[in-house]
């Protein structure tokens, strides 16, 4: 079985996350969705309220499962959850600067591989920062996000 881990704080997860994940799971058999907490950044949402949003939406998707990524290095929670490779979505050649030296690192600590998917045109403006301040002031968010965290701005959470 080759599994995959799927890592992000997902603060919310939109629909650029889920088109990542879904073609994640058209090549693995398990993606691990790992929700992470970057204690660097003020959240939105609590990790049980962003674990939750993950989890509904994307139960119609095979071969997913979510977790909390908890403390510790993604080399380490890879090796924990028997995965083979950790799938991240690319954007730009930004994202690509980022990303290279932590697939590097994470390769040399435990072995595990980085699978780079470009992110689709439609989302490469995208993220959860980006639409959570949209919101914040009043834009309309709509197109991006998914029923789950649309109906949690709705109710004020």
């Amino acid at each position: 079985m080759r599994r995959a881990v799927c890592p992000g704080s997902f603060d919310p997860i939109h629909k650029g996350h889920i088109e990542i994940i879904a073609r994640a799971s058209s090549l693995f058999d398990e993606v691990v969705v790992a929700v992470s907490t970057n204690y660097s950044k003020r959240h939105r949402f609590s990790e049980g309220e962003r674990i939750a949003m993950v989890t509904e939406t994307l139960t119609g998707l095979r071969g997913i499962s979510v977790r909390p990524m908890g403390n510790g290095l993604l080399a380490d929670f890879c090796r924990d959850a028997g995965a083979d490779a950790i799938v991240k979505g690319l954007r730009s050649t930004a994202d690509y600067q980022y990303e290279v030296p932590m697939a590097a690192m994470n390769r040399h600590l435990t072995g595990v591989e980085t699978v780079f998917l470009l992110a689709d045109n439609k989302y490469t403006h995208l993220s959860s920062s980006l639409l959570r301040e949209v919101q914040a002031l009043g834009g309309d968010v709509e197109d991006y996000l998914p029923r789950a965290v649309l109906n949690r701005f709705r109710d004020g959470a």
